[in-house]
């Protein structure tokens, strides 16, 4: 049996037989309430609409959507109650979280770090999908997304990142994270409505 098809009977079916190429959504379900948040809510907003968007093309391609959010340093939450936490009234993520709320066919990992991959189960998750193509998505640039696409890279992973899909607390934040990105790890930055996924599903992995 193919390494791949024995992944996802692992998994008891639910996860597809092949899936190349995965996009995660990195911290977007967040309170931002935290310093300087006030700052980078309206480009994280349209980077969440931008992702929606994404999200939905992807689906319909048969790319799986991964959630890879922080804890916030809550041990005992998960992230069904980090997400009932976010959506009630008058928490600033709120508008970004009723854009982005997660599906039932959607993955979900918690992670304690700035990194996706460090103490969570990203690793395992990503092997029993297959994925060797990674869209990150998600906040913060310059350091959630940023510290995530080196870890990727590190593990061999082909990397998209959509410049309109992150936002960081400044432009320049944005603009030094994309730049770091493409030159270090070789992501390819082009804006989310110019990515072709059936061509990323059908290229080999670098």
């Amino acid at each position: 049996m193919p390494p791949s098809r024995a992944r996802s009977a692992d998994l008891h079916g639910s996860a597809p037989e092949e899936a190349r190429v995965a996009l995660l959504i990195i911290d977007m379900i967040n309170a931002f309430d935290f310093e300087g948040a006030d700052g980078m809510l309206d480009r994280a907003l349209a980077a969440a609409r931008a992702i929606r968007a994404l999200k939905a093309r992807a689906k319909s391609a048969g790319i799986p959507a991964v959630y890879v959010n922080d804890n916030f340093g809550r041990w005992r939450s998960d992230f069904r109650r980090l997400l009932e936490r976010v959506m009630q009234a008058g928490c600033r993520g709120r508008p970004i979280a009723e854009l982005l709320a997660p599906e039932e066919d959607d993955y979900f990992v918690l992670k304690p770090k700035h990194t996706g991959f460090q103490f969570s189960a990203l690793d395992l998750l990503l092997e029993h999908l297959g994925a060797r193509t990674l869209i990150l998505t998600g906040v913060a640039g310059n350091f959630c997304v940023l510290f995530t696409a080196h870890d990727a890279y590190m593990r061999d992973y082909r990397l998209v990142v959509p410049r309109d899909c992150v936002a960081s607390l400044t432009v320049e934040d944005d603009r030094y994270a994309l730049a770091q990105m493409a030159k270090v790890t070789k992501a390819d930055v082009r804006a989310s409505v110019e990515i072709d996924l059936a061509a990323l599903q059908g290229s080999s992995c670098l």
